[in-house]
């Protein structure tokens, strides 16, 4: 019976654990150098953190400074072929010289934040 109960509180600890490491893998942090839009509103540069909700492919992402949400915008967990060096923020330049974060990645990680439409021609914005 002792050892049926050790049992139970290792399990319920090491379910807390798991729980809490998946949670801490829904942050991160974002740099903007210059000022960019998210889902029609206007970052200004400056440092971010960043969290998301869901497993992918679909999550919705929450940017803050401080610990106000300042924009909240759907977002697509998208495989890279390599994890990134580091943290950065891929931007695209609009036709009328503005520019919108297309995506977030993260160092270390083989994924990144896919926001909006089409990232291929963006430049990397660190």
């Amino acid at each position: 019976m002792k050892a049926l109960k050790i049992s139970k509180g290792l399990l319920l600890g090491l379910a807390l654990l798991l729980a809490t490491s998946a949670f801490a893998a829904n942050k991160g942090s974002l740099k903007v150098d210059e000022p960019v839009n998210v889902n029609g509103k206007q970052l200004t540069a400056g440092d971010y953190k960043v969290s998301w909700e869901g497993n992918g492919p679909s999550v919705e992402l929450h940017i803050m400074q401080g610990k106000n949400v300042v924009a909240t915008v759907p977002a697509k967990m998208v495989d890279l072929p390599r994890a990134a060096s580091d943290d950065g923020a891929v931007v695209n330049t609009n036709g009328d010289g503005s520019r919108t974060l297309s995506q977030i990645r993260f160092s270390g990680k083989k994924y990144a934040l896919a926001i909006g439409g089409d990232t291929a021609s963006a430049d990397m914005n660190k």
